[in-house]
């Protein structure tokens, strides 16, 4: 039997007018929009909107902003065609807003905890002390080595594996500027800075977790719709006791996107559906596995495309 995944992208997905046309075109996105300003008494709405993009792009506002954004689109889906998923998965940041389409987390306690997360994650090291890099056509285990080599007392580790060829490191600046050095020297010329401003998914983001944990520590979860791949496993989880655990240890370590990706495949997964702004997972998944189907979501037209 065929398998349906609905997908949602993390960080560096957002841009300024996202969400604006699914508010103009339906009162259940407009009313997603309202309840995520309410629950942070801030006009996000207005920011995913009309931007000013530096202030889109600060990273306590990307998070929520992505998120209702996502679950707006979501809600509009299912209302207007009734489509559903058997697995629910997001890239980082993206979890969230699986766990809110799963039903587990409360979409106003989900957007207070991003705008949190973000806050923390952002505050766990000092602008410029920490970085990420994109390392293309890199064999895991070579990287390894060369983050090895790179780190000097420092720290620098593998913190997404996206797709075949594209893992992203992060961890102090120097130590990830001498892997990027080492990295060229060693003859893989694609090796870059990535222009963000924290070194996420690194172990330098355990202070971080560890003040998100206060924030997750009285929110109820609920019971699972359909189980939701893990970043931190890539394995489906349908515990609710195990959601709080799993999305601080998140905060620190490695997503394993590929491995997510081909887990759901394994399991009969055929269609994957990019629920949010921008196309970037889609490109991750043909990238692991050009059989399956993608599409996207974010837009009225990305509706009815799906509703056809």
């Amino acid at each position: 039997m065929s398998r349906r995944a609905f997908i949602f992208p993390g960080q560096g997905s957002q841009y300024p007018g996202m969400g604006k046309d699914l508010a103009d075109n339906f009162a259940l996105a407009r009313k997603t929009f309202e309840e995520a300003d309410d629950a942070l008494g801030d006009n996000l709405s207005r920011l995913c909107f009309d931007g000013p993009e530096d202030q889109l792009k600060l990273t306590a506002n990307t998070q929520p902003s992505i998120l209702t954004v996502s679950v707006a689109a979501l809600r509009v889906l299912q209302e207007e065609t009734g489509l559903s998923a058997q697995y629910f998965a997001g890239h980082s940041l993206g979890e969230y807003s699986a766990l809110v389409a799963a039903g587990v987390i409360q979409f106003a306690d989900a957007v207070r905890t991003v705008r949190a997360r973000g806050t923390f994650m952002q505050e766990a090291v000092p602008v410029g002390v920490g970085a990420m890099a994109a390392m293309l056509s890199i064999e895991p285990d070579v990287l390894a080595a060369i983050c090895a080599e790179a780190a000097q007392g420092e720290e620098v580790s593998p913190a997404n594996f996206n797709s075949p060829g594209q893992i992203v490191i992060a961890g102090h600046t120097g130590a990830v500027n001498r892997a990027i050095e080492i990295a060229k020297a060693k003859g893989f010329r694609k090796a870059m800075l990535l222009p963000v401003s924290a070194p996420f998914h690194s172990s330098l983001m355990v202070p971080a977790g560890e003040r998100l944990a206060g924030v997750l520590a009285p929110i109820t979860v609920g019971a699972f719709s359909a189980p939701v791949v893990t970043n931190v496993e890539a394995k489906p989880n349908d515990d609710k006791a195990r959601v709080k655990e799993l999305l601080v240890r998140q905060v620190s370590a490695p997503v394993l996107w590929d491995a997510s990706v081909r887990e759901m495949v394994a399991l009969g997964v055929t269609e994957f559906v990019e629920v949010g702004p921008g196309k970037v997972l889609s490109g991750l998944v043909k990238r692991i596995d050009k059989g399956v189907s993608t599409k996207n979501v974010e837009d009225a037209a990305g509706i009815k495309a799906i509703g056809e």
